[in-house]
């Protein structure tokens, strides 16, 4: 029995939704191993955990391994497909919202390096400072994930709120390191923690990214 052209284009476009489906799945997986090496990170920062901090290397390469094949496919389905207009922004909207979650998984690994170094000194006067700035940002990164695998909007624009108290949470931080009376020891602790909380408050502008891509994705709006 011949095809239609009405059953050819019903499983043209099931086919279709079975790849963008994937696509959504497969974002979400890589989201969790960010997520992990975020936790991987915050363990080696603030239990002093270098095991923890030497994982996160070989899970960043999965990572990247994802990130690459999502955005392929993407790209395949964009040519090949001829997608509609939500469709078409819910793949634009996955490929840069893809390179934000990478982007974090690629901070966590930095986070994960600057622990190996911190670790020959004696703890920062600020480390409480740091760990709640980094509480901040995981819990932004959850939220981000979540309006991801919900395509939830009003969570997404959520995001965009916390991210003034890990801004504040940096200026606090960097006054702090600023003013700090060395004596004599020496500057790269000082210095690492510096890098340490634009790595978080970088962190945290990908989660917002990400927040309010799945807000586009679902109506239409930027910003």
């Amino acid at each position: 029995m011949l095809e239609t052209s009405s059953q050819s284009q019903k499983r043209t476009r099931s086919e279709f939704e079975r790849q963008l489906h994937r696509l959504e799945q497969d974002s979400l997986r890589m989201g969790a191993l960010v997520e992990n090496s975020f936790l991987l990170a915050h363990a080696a920062l603030f239990e002093r955990d270098l095991e923890s901090a030497t994982r996160i290397e070989s899970q960043d390469k999965q990572i990247d391994q994802i990130y690459r094949q999502i955005e392929m496919e993407c790209i395949s389905l964009i040519a090949l497909q001829s997608p509609v207009a939500r469709d078409l922004r819910l793949l634009s909207a996955l490929m840069q919202l893809i390179r934000d979650i990478e982007r974090i998984g690629d901070y966590a690994e930095n986070l994960g390096d600057i622990a190996i170094k911190l670790f020959p000194y004696p703890p920062s006067p600020y480390l409480g400072e740091l760990q709640v700035m980094s509480n901040r940002c995981r819990a932004m990164l959850a939220m981000s994930l979540e309006a991801l695998a919900n395509l939830d909007e009003n969570i997404g624009l959520q995001i965009k709120a916390k991210d003034d108290a890990v801004d504040d949470d940096y200026k606090q931080i960097y006054n702090l390191l600023a003013s700090q009376r060395l004596f004599g020891e020496p500057m790269e602790p000082v210095m690492l923690m510096v890098l340490a909380i634009h790595h978080l408050e970088r962190m945290a502008d990908h989660a917002t990214n990400v927040g309010l891509r799945v807000a586009y994705i679902v109506t239409g709006k930027l910003g």
